[in-house]
């Protein structure tokens, strides 16, 4: 079985693991009170060019999100999301479950456009209503798509005028960020647009773990109370430092997403020869033909991957998502296969 169903179904990459053996019987303090952690927080504020924010590591994406947002927004104060955001459709209600409500916007290929925000704005308009606070989005989105620097910086203007935060998943941000499509925006872009943001790893060949960044003063006070009260803080915490430090040291975690995304090019490219259509055009490691039905039944005989949604009577929506691990004979089987 060849698999496409994921970018986390494999370990993680061999120096991640060599490094982790490497430092197995040293003693640290826990909770990221280490100087692993220390180090990979020094990288990552170097990287960022943001030496005055706060960086937490947490194990995954869902957690990194219930947790800052509960802890960045006061009772009353609600999230604005695509429809399509992991928040809204992939993590079992978890922001609600913190006591904020989620209001789900229209998008455009995943991704919010600046008006649609005005138009959330003016159906909650009193205190009657929720106070729309926080907007999430997702780098690259969960379409695969990406937002250019010049979306981020209308989105950005657009909320500076209601008073709002921007929050960015970064599950893959690395993906996006390497992307062929990418122009212009820079890891160090990222502290002057949004409020907060994650830098994921789960899905770019880490074993697990996340690298919150909190950019807004305002923000930061008290997080590690809530870090921890939402079972966020980890006893042996430098099993996450070690990892970032890994990554970051030589750049290897953009090799990785750019391999990813290699991947995923070729497949687009052999897909479309072979004249099938795509649902949206994805330029990152996900991406949604759309095949027969009759097809896809037989493909899954040999390969693994998601049934994303029906098209039409006769065809459905399929994601493939590549990762560092897959290798280049995967996508040659996939397309031999079609």
């Amino acid at each position: 079985m060849i698999y496409f169903r994921s970018d986390y179904s494999v370990g993680a990459h061999d120096r991640i693991i060599k490094r982790l053996q490497e430092t197995n019987m040293a003693h640290t303090d826990g909770y990221s009170l280490d100087d692993f952690c220390y180090e990979a927080q020094d990288l990552i504020k170097e990287l960022i060019g943001s030496p005055e924010s706060d960086i937490h590591f947490m194990v995954g994406g869902t957690q990194v999100n219930l947790t800052a947002i509960a802890a960045f927004l006061r009772p009353h104060e609600a999230v604005l999301a695509p429809k399509t955001g992991h928040i809204c459709v992939h993590e079992t209600g978890a922001i609600e479950a913190t006591g904020h409500k989620v209001i789900h916007v229209p998008h455009t290929d995943g991704k919010i456009l600046p008006h649609e925000i005005d138009e959330t704005i003016i159906e909650h308009e009193d205190e009657h209503m929720v106070l729309p606070k926080l907007l999430y989005i997702s780098q690259s989105t969960e379409i695969g798509t990406i937002y250019s620097k010049k979306e981020l910086m209308a989105l950005r203007e657009k909320l500076n005028e209601h008073n709002m935060y921007l929050y960015m998943d970064g599950a893959r941000l690395g993906a996006a960020l390497t992307s062929s499509e990418n122009k212009d925006l820079t890891l160090q872009d990222l502290p002057g647009l949004c409020d907060a943001f994650y830098i994921g790893g789960t899905k770019n060949g880490f074993l697990f773990g996340e690298a919150l960044v909190i950019v807004n003063p305002g923000l930061k006070e008290d997080f590690r109370f809530t870090m921890h009260q939402r079972g966020g803080m980890r006893a042996k915490g430098r099993l996450l430092g070690i990892q970032f430090e890994k990554m970051f040291t030589d750049g290897l975690y953009f090799k990785l997403a750019e391999h990813a995304n290699e991947m995923a090019k070729f497949l687009r490219e052999g897909i479309k020869e072979k004249g099938y259509d795509f649902l949206v055009h994805s330029p990152t490691n996900q991406i949604f033909p759309i095949l027969p039905t009759s097809l896809v039944s037989k493909l899954e005989k040999d390969f693994f991957f998601y049934r994303w949604c029906p098209f039409d009577k006769e065809r459905s929506v399929i994601r493939l998502v590549t990762s560092f691990a897959t290798v280049k004979e995967d996508v040659d089987s996939f397309i031999e296969a079609i």
